[in-house]
Parts: C-alpha cells; sequence; structure tokens
C-alpha cells in the first residue's frame, strides 16, 4: 500500500510528464498542435506510441479541469513506456526539467488525470 503522496514506480503503459507545457501555452489552438506534433514527433523514438492526451484548459472562465498542465504518453506496451520514461525524465524542454513517471492505466482509461 502506497503511503500518501507517495509515488508508485509500478510500471505500466502510460507516462505521466510534467514540467513540459504551462497552461497559458495550452489556451492558443495553433500552439497547441506545435506542442502535441512535437510531443508525438519525439516519443515515438521510444517505442510504439499509441496515444497523446494533452488536457487544456476552459476557455470560457469555468475552472481549470485536472491534468491541465501534464503530457500523457500511452505505449503499445510497458517495455516501451520503460525506456521512454528513461529517456524522457530529466531532460529540458522548454527550458524546463521534464519529470517522467508511470501512470495507472485504469485513471488514464477512464479520464482521471488529477494524480
Amino acid at each position: 500500500m502506497l503511503q500518501p503522496g507517495a509515488i508508485d514506480t509500478t510500471a505500466t503503459k502510460i507516462i505521466c510528464l510534467t514540467q513540459v507545457v504551462t497552461k497559458d501555452e495550452l489556451k492558443d489552438d495553433e500552439n497547441y498542435e506545435d506542442i502535441l506534433e512535437d510531443i508525438k514527433a519525439e516519443c515515438v523514438k521510444f517505442g510504439s506510441l499509441v496515444n497523446v492526451v494533452i488536457p487544456r484548459p476552459n476557455r470560457d472562465g469555468e475552472p481549470t479541469p485536472p491534468g491541465v498542465g501534464k503530457v500523457f504518453l500511452e505505449y503499445m506496451d510497458t517495455e516501451n513506456a520503460t525506456k521512454a520514461r528513461a529517456e524522457l525524465n530529466g531532460r529540458k524542454f522548454g527550458g524546463n526539467q521534464v519529470v517522467a513517471i508511470f501512470y495507472p492505466e485504469n485513471k488514464f482509461n477512464h479520464g482521471e488525470y488529477d494524480e
């Protein structure tokens, strides 16, 4: 059982990246598309990338949805995800040092991006 605040290091097919994008960068459609394409192009190098999810802020002033500012990468299997995590964790992106952790598949599959 994990202690509150502890990070689960059990390998999954899902990688969560933080310190990659800001809420402001995600508001503009063109900028969002550029970021999405850049991330896909880079992350496919590490294995079979199935899906990339980058939650976006609401435009109309509603509360920010969970996960904004994070990037979720879904790989074909845990082997690909493990390689991607090793390559991406600690890397610089836009001047920020990326943090890459495994993310629970069940939460990802249910659109729960708040961990």
